[in-house]
């Protein structure tokens, strides 16, 4: 059983660590990019700007997704309950 748990918990770990450096990536190249084509065609920045809003928005859905499941398997662990079922306790 400690051993089920101590997994979950590492593995809860590597699910918020991978999904926050994944979104910190992402966003570091979309600001890089973004910056980068406001200042070749500058007429176009409230346009991009608008994008750059929305994939920022999918950005943080994608981590907070990953918070979800996370607390998913630190609060309600699917994993413990079928352990206790097949044992029996």
């Amino acid at each position: 059983m400690e051993t089920v748990i101590g997994m979950t918990a590492i593995s809860v770990a590597i699910i918020l660590g991978f999904g926050a450096l994944g979104v910190a990536i992402g966003m570091g190249l979309l600001g890089g990019k973004f910056l980068e084509s406001s200042a070749r065609q500058p007429e176009l920045a409230p346009m991009l700007r608008t994008q750059l809003f929305l994939v920022v928005a999918f950005l943080d859905v994608i981590a907070m997704i990953g918070v979800g499941i996370a607390l998913l398997f630190t609060f309600a662990n699917p994993f413990v309950t079928s352990l206790q079922n097949a044992v029996g306790g």
